[in-house]
């Protein structure tokens, strides 16, 4: 196991810099997901703390010593990718087994790993199979049990499970995390998935434009957004921002000094008359055990409403929804927190 510390790291591409002086320490044993939008900088992020692309400054150490200069065969890291990268002409032992033989390992050392990780994936009934015989999941178990086997000091995922359908990226999702909490390394994930990195993290670092927008706890960055970019990708739906200036005044007497922009997430509104907005209800979608209604403002503004229920409300028709203080976000004109 080992601990990550990054240090004012850039990368630049010519004259372009695509990673701008970010900093940042992944504990020993902790499960940190990387997410950001697509172009955010988050997989040469990955790459660049695998030793698979060159650092422009800064520093990186694991376990405090400074690997810069250190290969990445070297460096005791194992990274899984979104392809699988696995040999087809190979069984799934073969797969396993390959990396290991080229660090020269005994022969029983290799079949103690390749057992090992077979029984923690559930994977023992497809070992002489090849990858052409499996599905995209059992696929992405032996990606992860190439990883497990070379027994490194920090995993490192690369989108791992976007090849994979809805259901069964719930399914892996839930085994993954049972994995980190069995054997207690330190994984770094990324994704640009939101609900991945809520359900699977002990640390969220969100990332834009090359820079860290906000690092913390899934539930401190849900409950304490840093700024607007942060409020709008964490949660699902997204939250609702409106125009501070623009509220009803029983409303906008809530607003802290500076207030430029209102936000509310969709599971915070309910149907009431007391600090409430007035709606017109344009659609709405009957999920069985929720409902999500979409409409707008008086003013045109646009706002979504999550209900635990179902209901009869239709689309055409107005409402007045409210909210508790307590639930409600205010953000200046640069986008920052209040």
């Amino acid at each position: 196991m080992a601990n990550l510390k990054l240090i004012d790291i850039k990368k630049s591409y010519g004259k372009t810099e695509v990673i701008h002086g970010l900093d940042l320490e992944v504990l020993d044993g902790e499960f940190c997901v990387l997410v950001g939008p697509s172009g955010c900088g988050k997989s040469t992020l990955l790459r660049m703390i695998a030793g698979l692309e060159a650092i422009t400054e800064g520093s990186i150490l694991i376990n405090d010593e400074k690997v810069n200069d250190i290969s990445a065969a070297k460096r005791g890291l194992a990274m899984v990718f979104q392809s699988y990268a696995l040999y087809p002409h190979m069984t799934v032992r073969q797969n396993l087994a390959f990396g290991l033989e080229n660090l020269k390992l005994d022969k029983d050392d290799i079949e103690q790993r390749i057992t090992k990780a077979a029984n923690q994936l559930r994977m023992e009934d497809y070992l002489k199979r090849r990858p052409g015989q499996l599905s995209g999941g059992q696929r992405q178990r032996v990606a992860i049990g190439r990883a497990i086997v070379r027994e490194p000091s920090i995993y490192l995922f690369d989108e791992p499970l976007s090849n994979l359908d809805a259901e069964l990226r719930v399914a892996t999702r839930v085994e993954l995390k049972a994995l980190h909490a069995r054997l207690g390394n330190t994984m770094i994930y990324v994704t640009h998935d939101q609900v991945e990195a809520m359900t699977m993290a002990d640390k969220i670092v969100v990332m834009h434009d090359g820079i860290i927008e906000q690092t913390g706890s899934p539930l401190d960055l849900y409950n304490k957004p840093a700024n607007l970019f942060v409020a709008g990708f964490i949660g699902s739906p997204k939250m609702n921002f409106l125009d501070s200036s623009l509220l009803p005044e029983d409303i906008k007497k809530l607003a802290p000094k500076g207030a430029s922009t209102f936000g509310i997430r969709p599971e915070h509104l309910k149907i009431q008359d007391q600090n409430a907005l007035p709606l017109e209800v344009r659609s709405v979608e009957q999920l069985g055990s929720d409902s999500y209604l979409y409409g707008v403002t008086i003013d045109k503004q646009e706002i979504s409403i999550k209900l635990n229920n179902q209901t009869s409300i239709k689309g055409g028709e107005s409402i007045k929804v409210g909210f508790n203080q307590s639930n409600t976000h205010w953000f200046n004109e640069k986008g920052v927190s209040l």
